[in-house]
């Protein structure tokens, strides 16, 4: 046999040039090479294997990289807004980065003009024709108006043989000129209107995948904060100019003049250094010579932040007391409170004014820091979720700028929140028979829904409730995750967090301790299973995917039980949590449920299927009613003759000792737990 040498091993050429990251072509050179060597065959079979394993790798480590430059992109706008100082010149990076990254021939942005009615291109790159470049749209008209009109992302591969949008002569000659083929657009929203759209487009076919719609859509995120901002800032140093003229207005009141200057300085010092809501509050009670605070929007005093929204001005509160409030956008963001004060003259009045509209902007300003935390945060847990063979390192480096340590024992949960109704689900993670959404291998027929999107619902409530419900849980999860060093993300219709365990914690305490928090936070009753702590997510990331799907079906068997609106893990059901546990290393597969349903009642629940009886259904309600014939005709509506009947069939069916006190008891273990995987199972 011959004996290669190290360097004639066939993944040694392939090695080095993943190392110096060569073209895709560059792989058929050394099989080509050993080819006109005339090597033996198998040298030749191991040079194929060798370059399939190492393109493989290289496919992997560019698409690591373009996510990283995504993710980079996206980091690179939110320090663009952190720090706006042109609208312009920030859309413009915007569209510049969404065409980059897309690898767009052309990418554009379209404002709505409320005054006229209709909707203008704003800013263009890759253009080349000055008719699309000066596009005016009225509202409802062309891909744009469709996206505008639901508020939903549209994707064509060919414009102009696409029906659902409606072509007008002006529209279709501009996208002509240009000569765009395939265009992508998503809505940039504000709170809950539509305020333009960025588009991305080619000028030949092509299909939009999945993750460049979803990071169009982040762009287009950023775009509408980066407008609102800017409005604000326009606000701001309008009112600011308004202090001034009000200043030399007034000169001949020298001492006015220096308070409101004084706090003009102040209140630009703050922004200026990022000070908080509580540094305006402390600066303007040193000016105004009182006690002033900031209340959140469910604190203030109703009556009178509703006449100072409805005025634009701080309004007097009782004898002593006057209100400004904090607003944005038509949202309220809380009020400041000047305390102390019968008398206020109208520079102060404006002081106290201008301070609200400060504290609106530092707000906001914390809001979009906040919103960015919360997603880098859920794209960490998203990855542990989705791809268990993640590099350890690179977790722990993603892990460690959140302040969150991967090495240490974490649980994960799954939280969804409540209808109204006793024990009635609302939107929360929803069960059916199939693989959990990033759930890994050996998931069992107990894991949870195939989809991030799909939810279960049985509240009959109205869309927007559940919707308003399902936000409300996900600001409270993220607010926990993010001050106990965790992570959350919203996920099929509920909520997921990784969150450490201490010292002495236990999973089903976590569990029962998160469903209160998050309860008092949502206003509404939560329920929250908790899988077994896991000992290093970082160094086990597919324990995490593992550990959602057990968490999800202690969620089912809560509401199941009647417990909806509590935290438990397996180890609180005791026998069923056994059962239940489902694919966590050294648990049981599950099997051994459906083995003893079958194996006790299996003849009635085939019989049932055969038939289309209701076999079943009646040893239910034969058991919940005392074993009562009589009960059981008032349960199932049916006459008395029926239940005899149907109870001589079972009684054929399982055998004549089946109402036997030890044969009954394994028969109502066996209905309960066919009612609690059918439940999981959807």
């Amino acid at each position: 046999m011959p004996v290669f040498m190290p360097d004639d091993r066939p993944e040694n050429p392939y090695l080095e040039l993943l190392a110096r990251g060569a073209p895709a072509e560059a792989y058929e050179r050394p099989v080509l090479r050993a080819r006109a060597d005339k090597a033996p065959a198998d040298r030749l079979a191991a040079l194929e294997r060798a370059k399939l394993l190492a393109l493989r790798v290289r496919g992997e480590l560019e698409g690591r990289r373009r996510r990283e430059a995504e993710l980079s992109a996206l980091f690179e706008t939110a320090h663009d807004l952190a720090g706006l100082r042109d609208l312009d010149a920030v859309l413009q990076a915007i569209v510049q980065r969404a065409r980059s990254l897309l690898g767009t021939e052309v990418a554009y942005l379209t404002l709505n003009d409320p005054t006229a009615g209709d909707t203008y291109m704003r800013v263009t790159d890759g253009s080349v024709s000055a008719r699309f470049q000066q596009l005016r749209l009225g509202m409802g008209e062309g891909l744009g108006g469709l996206v505008a009109q639901t508020a939903r992302p549209y994707v064509t591969e060919s414009y102009f043989h696409d029906p659902r949008f409606q072509h007008t002569h002006a529209i279709d000659a501009a996208v002509r000129d240009e000569g765009l083929v395939a265009i992508l657009g998503v809505p940039l929203l504000l709170g809950s209107g539509v305020i333009g759209v960025l588009f991305a487009a080619d000028r030949r076919a092509r299909v939009f995948e999945r993750e460049q719609i979803a990071l169009v859509s982040s762009f287009a995120a950023h775009a509408a904060v980066a407008i609102d901002t800017a409005h604000l800032l326009a606000e701001t140093r309008t009112a600011l100019a308004e202090l001034e003229a009000a200043n030399e207005i007034i000169r001949d009141r020298s001492r006015v003049i220096e308070r409101a200057s004084d706090v003009h300085d102040r209140l630009t010092e703050l922004v200026l250094r990022g000070g908080g809501v509580q540094d305006v509050a402390n600066a303007v009670a040193e000016v105004l010579s009182g006690s002033v605070e900031f209340l959140e929007a469910d604190e203030a005093p109703a009556g009178a932040v509703d006449r100072s929204r409805a005025d634009g001005h701080a309004v007097r509160d009782g004898e002593e007391d006057w209100v400004a409030a904090v607003s944005a956008g038509g949202e309220l963001l809380g009020a400041l409170e000047l305390r102390g004060h019968p008398r206020l003259d109208p520079v102060d009045q404006r002081t106290l004014e201008r301070a609200a509209m400060v504290t609106s902007l530092l707000q906001l300003a914390r809001r979009s820091a906040g919103e960015a935390e919360q997603r880098v945060r859920g794209e960490l847990l998203d990855d542990l979720l989705d791809a268990p063979d993640r590099e350890p390192r690179l977790l722990r480096e993603r892990a460690a700028r959140l302040q969150a340590d991967l090495d240490t024992p974490h649980v994960v949960l799954a939280a969804g929140i409540e209808a109204p109704g006793p024990g009635t689900p609302a939107t929360g993670p929803a069960t059916a028979n199939g693989a959990t959404h990033g759930g890994g291998p050996g998931s069992t027929s107990c894991t949870s829904s195939t989809s991030r999107t799909s939810s279960t619902s049985s509240t009959g409530g109205a869309p927007a409730e559940d919707a308003a419900g399902r936000r409300r849980l996900w600001s409270a999860a993220s607010h926990l995750a993010a001050t106990r060093h965790g992570l959350a993300v919203a996920r099929d219709g509920g909520t997921v967090l990784l969150l450490p365990l201490a010292d002495g914690d236990t999973a089903d305490a976590l569990a029962r301790r998160t469903a209160r928090q998050l309860g008092t936070a949502a206003h509404a009753a939560v329920t929250v299973g908790a899988s077994a702590p896991i000992p290093a997510p970082a160094a086990r990331p597919g324990e995490v995917a593992a550990g959602y799907a057990e968490a999800r079906r202690c969620v089912a068997a809560l509401r199941v039980l009647g417990r909806a609106g509590q935290g438990a893990a397996a180890e609180d059901f005791g026998f069923l949590g056994l059962l239940l546990a489902g694919t966590r290393e050294g648990a049981p597969d599950g099997t051994g449920v459906q083995d003893f349903v079958h194996r006790t009642v299996g003849a009635v629940i085939d019989y049932d299927e055969r038939r289309g009886t209701e076999l079943i259904r009646t040893l239910d309600a034969y058991f919940a009613g005392g074993m009562s014939p009589a009960r059981t005709k008032d349960a199932l509506h049916v006459h008395v003759n029926t239940v005899a009947q149907r109870l001589e069939r079972i009684g054929r069916l399982l055998g004549p000792d089946w109402q036997s006190p030890a044969r009954s008891l394994e028969i109502q273990l066996a209905l309960r737990l066919h009612r609690l995987t059918s439940a999981v199972d959807g």
